[in-house]
C-alpha cells in the first residue's frame, strides 16, 4: 500500500514522460555511511524495495559499513554493498564481512569491484579473484554485480584501449553460467547517449549476455560533476559537461541528467531487448536531491523485494 501511495503522489504532482518512467522502474541508488547519516529517513526519498548499494570507500571501518546496511535494511530496502578486492587483506578477511553483512543486516547481495587503489593491500587484486573463491555463492547470495566501463578504464588498460576490461566482461560471463546467483553489470557513470548505447551494443554483440545497469550521476553543481568526473576517471562524455561549463547562461545552473536518461529511455522503447535494464544513480550532488530528480521524473521501484533479489 505505501508504494502505491508514492506513485499516486508523484503521478499527480509532475506529468512524466512514459518512456522515462518506464526506464527508470527499478532504478537503485549509491550511498556511503557518512553520507546515508545525512538521511533522516530513506523511506521518504526512496520507493519500497529499492536497491541501495553501500560504496566502501579505503578507510572505512567495516563496522561503519554493516551499521549503515542494517539501517538501511531495517527501513525495507534491499542493501548492496561493494566489496572492493584490493582493500580485503585475504580470504578471511572476505569471509568475515560477509559473515557480518549477512548475520547483522540479513545482506544477500553484493558489488564486485577491483577498488580504485593502486597497490593491492593484500591477495586480492581484482573482482574475479573475490568471485573465484567461491564465498559468495557458499554463502548463499542471491545477486552478484560486476562492474562495467562504457568509456574504458585505464587503471584496467593504461594504453587507453578495452583489451583487458573486454576480456574481464568476458570471464564474468562465463561465470555467470556456473552461479547460481543472478547477475548485472553495473557501469561507470558517462554523461553521453550515444557512446553509451554503442558500447552497450558491442558487449551484447559480443555475446555478453549479463544485463546492464547503466551508472548515471543525479544533478549536482557542474564543478563537482567535473571534479568527480576527472577522479573516476570518465572518458569522452566529459566533454558535455565541459561544453556546458563554456556556457555563462548555464554555468550557474546545475547539472540534471535529464537529456541522457530521456535518449537512452527512448533508445529502450524502441528496442527492448536492449542490453540496458536498470538505471543505477551516483547521487554526487546528495541523495536527496537525486531522489527528489527521481520522484519528478516518475522513478519508482515497482519490483517487490522477494521477486526482485
Amino acid at each position: 500500500m505505501a508504494l502505491l501511495q508514492f506513485k499516486r503522489k508523484t503521478e499527480v504532482e509532475t506529468p512524466v514522460n512514459p518512456d522515462v518512467e518506464s526506464f527508470l522502474t527499478d532504478y537503485s541508488i549509491e550511498v556511503m555511511p557518512r553520507t546515508a547519516e545525512k538521511v533522516e529517513d530513506f523511506k521518504a526519498l526512496l520507493p519500497e524495495g529499492t536497491r541501495v548499494y553501500i560504496a566502501h570507500i579505503e578507510g572505512t571501518p567495516i563496522e561503519d559499513m554493516v551499521a549503515t546496511a542494517k539501517r538501511i535494511a531495517a527501513d525495507g530496502f534491499q542493501i548492496m554493498p561493494h566489496f572492493p578486492a584490493r582493500i580485503i587483506k585475504d580470504e578471511a578477511t572476505l569471509a568475515d564481512w560477509i559473515a557480518r553483512y549477512q548475520g547483522e543486516a540479513g545482506v544477500e547481495q553484493a558489488l564486485m569491484l577491483a577498488g580504485g587503489v593502486a597497490e593491492p593491500h593484500g591477495q586480492f587484486d581484482s573482482s574475479m579473484q573475490l568471485l573465484e573463491t567461491g564465498l559468495f555463492d557458499k554463502a548463499g547470495f542471491k545477486r552478484l554485480h560486476v562492474a562495467g566501463h562504457p568509456e574504458g578504464n585505464r587503471d584496467i588498460d593504461p594504453n587507453g584501449g578495452t583489451s583487458n576490461v573486454d576480456a574481464a566482461l568476458q570471464w564474468k560471463n562465463e561465470f555467470n553460467q556456473r552461479s547460481d546467483a543472478e547477475m548485472a553489470i553495473a557501469t561507470q557513470f558517462a554523461f553521453e547517449a550515444g557512446p553509451i548505447i554503442e558500447w552497450a551494443n558491442g558487449v551484447k554483440d559480443a555475446g555478453v549476455t549479463i544485463p546492464i545497469h547503466i551508472g548515471i550521476a543525479g544533478p549536482a553543481k557542474l564543478q563537482t560533476l567535473i571534479k568527480f568526473a576527472i577522479a573516476c576517471g570518465v572518458g569522452p562524455s566529459l566533454k558535455v559537461l565541459q561544453k556546458r561549463a563554456m556556457d555563462v547562461t548555464k554555468l550557474v545552473l546545475p547539472y540534471e541528467p535529464t537529456d541522457v536518461v530521456s535518449e537512452l529511455a527512448a533508445y529502450k522503447a524502441a528496442n527492448p531487448d536492449f542490453a540496458i535494464t536498470n538505471v543505477h544513480f551516483f547521487p554526487l550532488g546528495g541523495i536527496k536531491t537525486c531522489a527528489n530528480w527521481a520522484i519528478a521524473n516518475g522513478g519508482a521501484s515497482t519490483v517487490p523485494m522477494a521477486a526482485s533479489a
